[in-house]
């Protein structure tokens, strides 16, 4: 059996990503859970790994050569896997680029302003005292909006965002999921919501969501965790 590599993870939709892209690879894995609530993230062991104090990363200590690699990032993360393994990256150079294209607008446009969604309809509200900050809320609720227009037409027409199932619908998947959080009307996106429920359906990206699912908690209620997650940090 090779080593199992090392998930530095919580659940969070950036954290479903890898533990989804395992489960769909049959890789063997060991969680090493980094409570963010609890500012984890800023030990130094986990900065050695992930120098932007972000999860999830992995150790493989079956990397190139044979020889242990770390890598952070989400979307660096689900590249690798992909190589390592053949699987889901795309059989040749014109489906990689199909894959690659949907991983960025994933990593650059739809998890970015989702998160700023979350933060701006969820967690801000919730500080002491409230932040309630209509221009934001409308302006990264609208811009989700856009995005998800730009899936769904690209979804008319096909099953997976890039032809075949790929990383790129692992990457967008969980962000996606949680639209309701993002101020989204699903019913205006048919054909998003047939490619949720059918990525949804898929026995390893319900293994890989439900990775220490019970430990995933409500933030905007916890002031310890906001000063974890939203503190002001040099």
């Amino acid at each position: 059996m090779p080593a199992p590599i090392e998930l530095h993870y919580w659940p969070t939709p950036n954290g479903w990503k890898v533990s989804i892209a395992l489960e769909e690879m049959g890789l063997p894995y060991e969680t090493r859970l980094v409570n963010i609530g609890a500012g984890e993230q800023f030990r130094p062991e986990f900065l050695r790994i992930s120098p932007n104090n972000r999860m999830p990363a992995i150790v493989d200590h079956e990397g190139p050569d044979g020889a242990p690699i770390s890598v952070f990032e989400s979307g660096a993360i689900l590249l690798y896997l992909a190589r390592k393994t053949g699987l889901f990256g795309g059989g040749n150079e014109r489906a990689r680029v199909e894959v690659e294209q949907w991983l960025m607008w994933q990593m650059g446009g739809l998890g970015p302003m989702a998160g700023q969604a979350h933060h701006f309809l969820v967690y801000a509200p919730a500080m002491d005292p409230p932040q309630t900050l209509p221009y934001a809320q409308a302006r990264y609720r609208d811009e989700v909006a856009r995005l998800y227009g730009v899936l769904d037409r690209r979804l008319a027409d096909r099953d997976y965002v890039a032809g075949d199932y790929s990383i790129a619908d692992m990457a967008i998947w969980p962000w996606a999921s949680l639209w309701e959080r993002q101020g989204q009307d699903l019913e205006r996106f048919p054909n998003m919501a047939a490619w949720l429920e059918r990525v949804g359906a898929r026995p390893a990206v319900r293994r890989g969501r439900a990775l220490a699912a019970e430990l995933r908690g409500e933030i905007q209620n916890d002031p310890k965790a906001r000063e974890a997650l939203f503190g002001r940090r040099g």
